[in-house]
């Protein structure tokens, strides 16, 4: 299966819209680092049992799977890559809620305060 965004096409894998890259551009620009990946991972957390993590990231794990967004590295370890296949990493700015949000096919439930999933 094939999912476009508005300038990416992928197979598989997360997806990230033109808003969070231009956001992840912005915020390494801060840091005045090149080397750094967004790393998005699910670990065992939270009320529904799963919970991301986004962070920058300078490793490379074996395993990984990179994708690249308009110059913007997101990469996946190898064990969240199929919790995350399809996921969309979105920006919001409104004035009701400012941060990156994930849009997940794959989760089949979450936790009302939305920080974790099953």
């Amino acid at each position: 299966m094939t999912v476009q965004d508005e300038k990416t096409t992928v197979e598989s894998g997360i997806l990230l819209t033109d808003a969070a890259a231009a956001k992840v551009k912005g915020l390494l620009e801060q840091e005045g680092r090149e080397d750094l990946s967004l790393r998005v991972a699910v670990q065992p957390g939270g009320c529904s049992g799963l919970r991301y993590q986004l962070f920058f990231d300078e490793r490379s794990l074996d395993g990984d799977v990179v994708k690249d967004f308009d110059g913007v590295k997101v990469v996946t370890d190898r064990m969240s890559a199929p919790y995350l296949g399809g996921a969309t990493v979105d920006f919001v700015d409104t004035i009701e809620k400012q941060g990156f949000t994930i849009d997940n096919p794959n989760a089949t439930g979450s936790c009302a305060c939305g920080d974790s999933f099953s």
